[in-house]
């Protein structure tokens, strides 16, 4: 499974490939109360972003962009209008996408007051900004630093859920430790893969 890793370029579009694509447009969608253009909504997820000391900002799209990031004026909807925007956050890639709206402004304005949201977390003292942003990771995928694809290393599916995560790391560590057979390095390489596991998905080791 190829993960899509964060684009140079704006346009045209990246998406995660890891992230599902919506059926149909947002529900009241013609009715929406919020007019937002598409350079309104840029603006905003930035400044959004900005707030959390985001870095290395792309937002990726099917409408032209200008050097600045900005789209260029006058343009027509897109056929497929939605919206993708990599970041790095504490050091690590990561990526929001909505295609749910029926306007790329919609997308656009969705995805800032989703990143105001999860902002609101740390305001309230529920959470850290880190275990909010865990689950919307860059998943490792072909082309990236470590090319550890960690579901193949600890034996799951890339949907497993924690406890499964912690039975197959248990399992493989029996045949991995240098003690009971293995080696130093396939220790290693497991243990990193049960780390990104839960760090990745938002899970909390027990």
């Amino acid at each position: 499974m190829r993960i899509a890793t964060a684009p140079k370029e704006s346009y045209p579009l990246t998406w995660p490939d890891h992230w599902p694509r919506s059926k149909s447009s947002g529900p009241h969608a013609s009715d929406w109360k919020y007019p937002v253009t598409v350079g309104a909504g840029c603006e905003m997820v930035v400044a959004e972003l900005r707030r959390l000391n985001a870095s290395n900002i792309v937002i990726s799209s099917n409408i032209r962009a200008r050097l600045d990031g900005l789209p260029y004026s006058n343009q027509g909807e897109p056929k497929d209008k939605g919206i993708a925007v990599y970041f790095t956050l504490k050091g690590r890639p990561t990526v929001l996408a909505c295609d749910l709206w029926n306007k790329v402004g919609r997308n656009l304005w969705a995805i800032a007051k989703h990143v105001d949201a999860l902002r609101g977390q740390e305001r309230w003292g529920v959470g850290s900004i880190e275990q909010a942003f865990a689950g919307y990771a860059q998943l490792p995928g072909h082309g990236q630093t470590s090319g550890l694809q960690w579901w193949k290393e600890l034996g799951v599916t890339i949907n497993a859920d924690a406890e499964s995560i912690k039975q197959a790391y248990k399992a493989r560590a029996k045949v991995c430790h240098p003690d009971t057979g293995g080696t130093a390095e396939a220790m290693s390489l497991l243990n990193e893969a049960f780390r990104m596991a839960m760090d990745l998905n938002g899970r909390v080791e027990q």
